[in-house]
Parts: C-alpha cells; structure tokens; sequence
C-alpha cells in the first residue's frame, strides 16, 4: 500500500511571470490559459511570489478613485490600495510562496492546503518552482475506479499485508465505499483492516464486516 506522492498529481511547469510583467499580460494570461493565479519568479527560477485574481481585482474595487489614507490606516488598507494603483507584478504579487516538496505525500498537501486556507501550493525542487498542486487536483484521486480500489485493498491490505487467505475474505467497492466481508484469523487483523483501508487512495467510506477466528485483544475486565 503507498500514499501517492505531490509528483503523481501535481500540473507540472506552470506558467509563470517575471516581476516585470505588466497587468494587463498577466489578465491575458490568466483568462487563456484558464488559471486563476501564476508565481512570479526571478531570472534564476528562484520564486518571488504569487498574483492571483484577488490581487488583480483590488484595482476593480478601488474604482479609479485615489485614497488618501492617515495616520491610523490600517496595513492592509494600505495593501490594497497599493496593489490597486500597481502596474506590474513585482508591485501586484502577495510575497508569500507556499509550497511543497514533489516528494510530499497528497496527505500531507491536502493537510497544507487547509492549513494555509489557499486554492494552491506550489511545488519546488532545489529552490525552483517545478509544479502547482491545486484542491482539484488532490480530489482526483477519488476518481480512482471501484476496480482498482478493490484490487489494492485485497492485494496491499488482506493478502500482502495480513496473509489473509483470499477464499476467506470479500471486498467489493461501490462509488468509493469499501464493504469488507468474511473471517479473518485474529480480532488485531480485522481492526488492522480498519485502520490501513481507509488511507488507500480514492476511498470515500469502509463498512468493516470482517469476523474473527481468535479473540487476541480480551477486553479487559472491569474491578
């Protein structure tokens, strides 16, 4: 059984802008390509930061009006009004670059994903931008078919992991679910199952049925 890596899934050699880079190419580039973000990256591939439609749209919000701000503006007041009067990329970009390693696993993205509360990260490799991993692209694992689920759970879970004999043992996959029927050796093998099935790629729900030969985990008993 394996966790798919940020390599498996990830859109490789994004489109990217220099800190040149005027508004109006990066809006082109955005509605043809059909992205809604681009890094922005210095000659030597290092990343600089990121424009994305919200960065573009401040200059929508600000109405061609001019704001005068005092002493007590607030800094992302000042942001905004900064990006709204910016021109190229360098002045446009949020500077922050969140990334990850091609070699991360698709749990650990998803993870980083909600923690950053962002639609992407980019993936970098010695430095350099090498792909993007958006929230889609983590959810197309669960396109997996039924078939293949069915397959790596008997074969990485109950055979390869647990010595299960096949005979003894069903599983069969509808949409995602994984119902898992018949008898196992010991009452550990069968919550085993539990745990690893879960983490295979692409399943939604486990319905764990399997029964017991040997009771191996006695419930302790109460003083």
């Amino acid at each position: 059984m394996h966790n798919p890596t940020v390599a498996s899934v990830m859109t490789k050699d994004p489109y990217t802008v220099g800190p040149d880079t005027d508004f109006k190419t990066i809006v082109d580039l955005l509605a043809d390509k059909q992205i809604s973000a681009v890094a922005v990256i210095a000659k030597d591939g290092r990343p600089l930061g990121v424009v994305s439609e919200a960065d573009l749209l401040h200059k929508q919000e600000n109405d061609g009006e001019d704001e005068h701000h005092g002493l007590f503006t607030g800094k992302q007041t000042r942001q905004r009004t900064r990006k709204a009067n910016a021109l190229q990329a360098k002045d446009l970009m949020t500077a922050t670059v969140y990334s990850v390693s091609p070699d991360d696993t698709v749990t650990s993205a998803a993870r980083e994903l909600a923690r950053r509360g962002v639609r992407r990260l980019f993936v970098t490799d010695n430095g350099k931008i090498v792909g993007v991993v958006s929230r889609r692209d983590l959810l197309s694992l669960f396109r997996r078919s039924d078939e293949d689920i069915q397959h790596e759970v008997m074969r990485e879970v109950l055979v390869g992991t647990l010595w299960a004999d096949p005979k003894s043992v069903t599983v069969t996959v509808h949409d995602g679910v994984v119902t898992m029927l018949g008898r196992l050796e010991r009452k550990c093998e069968v919550e085993i199952a539990g745990r690893l099935v879960p983490k295979i790629p692409g399943v939604i729900e486990v319905r764990n049925r399997l029964d017991h030969t040997w009771n191996d985990m006695p419930e302790r008993q109460q003083a």
